[in-house]
């Protein structure tokens, strides 16, 4: 038991990261919170950091967006988010007001699906949030499921009313709770349920509809081979790495890949690993509370969302990326910023400036016009061909592009090339080169560039030195932007 054991080890510190406050935490913090030795700790850290599950600034420790592709596993497995976010995002339209999908954990209730409404004062449950089942009136509708409708009428907080009503499966079990949430400076709850009522009734036919219509059985649905690739880290990296715990989080990630879980065979297909291996770890997960069987099949539980997914989808743009933009930083020691487009402006949401004598002075929330920068023709690649024709460009400085015909053909050429170099556009002796940041849709969503006095990088040094590390830090940030843009979607 000793493979289950490692695994039960990593999912303690994993806990200890991601429940805590939201803040870094050294290796003997978590030391004290999980009772484990420091060298087993040590060793549980590296093997999360080399998964990209977890990240380290000095000293301190930090839940990395990658680490939410467990709670994924567990969304996507139970297939009710998929299934039911549509119907609850088009509700919230429908009603003006915030709607939530819960569903049982123990003694409470962890929110799935958030659809809110932005206002000055909103709700900001997220998504693997949990609250106390008998405080809120999702939780109340899944303890009584044969009442028509639950409310909460400031139970878990003043000022704070919810209605609620239980979603059955196709098997009349009820399998979580649709909520309409509001503040009392909107309706009184009796105001709320009147509101929402019909439009509830009706949402919730729909998405007892959906989860009853059949749907594929996993064993049949060409379950891919997987390959294990903890053996090939393990020779790499020899005892510091956890082979054990590695494939624990393999499994878990594999058993999200169907609705409905897999069987022990399926997932050993799935991840490469021998069936005993696999085995081992599910009971393990079984023993925690995150796996449970469903006749020869076992499925991801709702407590998996426990694993830091709260936390980090409540993660800021400028949060994901800033870290990358600071180990290119460090690679290229040069400048580098993240920016978005507003109107036809860029404007840096992020930046991390290198130590020189000599600097560019920018700042997060600077504006320039988007025709005279490199981020700016990367984003422009994305526009209709209208608004780029609106755009009139004017000189900045001597070498500014002022021909219309000329600044079109440069950001088709960027789009084309996947870069855009600007040089001296913007003011004379600034030089730099910017690659698109993607969306899991494929759109430009930012750029991300460095920039240097022409003093120190020619265009042909920029293009061999630095453009493919910009395109490594592009990779990393779109990877984490996935996941947490996935629970932001969800």
């Amino acid at each position: 038991m000793e493979a289950a054991g490692t695994l039960e080890r990593g999912l303690a510190v994993l806990r200890a990261l991601a429940t805590g406050p939201r803040r870094p935490v050294r290796a003997t913090d978590l030391v004290r919170a999980t009772g484990l030795a420091r060298s087993t700790v040590d060793r549980v850290l590296a093997t999360l950091a080399h998964l990209g599950y977890v990240r380290a600034e000095g000293r301190d420790v930090l839940p990395a967006p990658r680490l939410m592709e467990l709670g994924e596993a567990y969304l996507a497995g139970s297939g009710l988010r998929d299934a039911l976010a549509p119907l609850a995002s088009r509700l919230a339209d429908e009603l003006d007001e915030s709607v939530s999908l819960a569903v049982r954990d123990g003694d409470g209730v962890r929110f799935i699906v958030q659809c809110t409404r932005r206002r000055t004062m909103s709700v900001t449950f997220r998504v693997g949030d949990l609250l106390p089942a008998d405080r809120c009136a999702a939780g109340l509708a899944l303890l009584d499921p044969a009442t028509p409708w639950a409310e909460d009428d400031q139970l878990i907080e003043p000022g704070l009313i919810a209605v609620a009503m239980p979603v059955r499966d196709g098997e009349g079990r009820a399998v979580c709770a649709v909520s309409v949430v509001s503040h009392t400076s909107r309706h009184t709850v009796g105001e709320l349920r009147d509101h929402c009522a019909g439009a509830l009734r009706k949402t919730v036919g729909e998405m007892e509809a959906a989860l009853a219509a059949p749907t594929p059985d996993p064993a049949r649905a060409g379950l891919t081979g997987g390959v294990d690739r903890s053996r090939g880290d393990k020779q790499e990296l020899g005892m510091g790495f956890l082979q054990s715990l590695a494939r624990g989080l393999a499994v878990m990630v594999a058993l999200g890949t169907a609705r409905g879980g897999l069987t022990l065979a399926d997932c050993a297909k799935a991840t490469g690993l021998p069936r005993a291996t696999v085995r081992r770890a599910v009971q393990a997960l079984e023993r925690l509370g995150y796996a449970g069987a469903d006749g020869a099949r076992f499925t991801l539980l709702p407590r998996v969302l426990e694993l830091g997914y709260a936390h980090l989808s409540g993660l800021t743009f400028g949060e994901v990326v800033q870290p990358h933009l600071a180990d290119l930083v460090a690679r290229v020691r040069e400048s580098a910023s993240v920016a978005v487009l507003s109107g036809d402006d860029v404007v840096y949401v992020a930046r991390v400036q290198t130590v020189s004598l000599m600097s560019i002075n920018i700042t997060v929330g600077t504006r320039f016009p988007a025709y005279a920068t490199s981020m700016g023709r990367v984003l422009l690649a994305e526009l209709p061909g209208e608004r780029l024709a609106a755009i009139v460009p004017r000189r900045l400085s001597p070498r500014t592009v002022t021909s219309k015909a000329e600044l079109r053909a440069l950001v088709r050429q960027a789009a084309e090339d996947g870069y855009a170099l600007v040089d001296q556009e913007l003011e004379e002796g600034v030089r730099s080169i910017a690659v698109p940041v993607r969306d899991r849709r494929g759109r430009t969503v930012a750029a991300v560039n460095v920039a240097t006095h022409a003093g120190r990088a020619s265009n042909a040094t920029l293009l061999r030195d630095v453009l493919p590390a910009l395109r490594e830090t592009a990779a990393r940030m779109e990877a984490d932007l996935a996941h947490v843009h996935a629970a932001v979607d969800g």
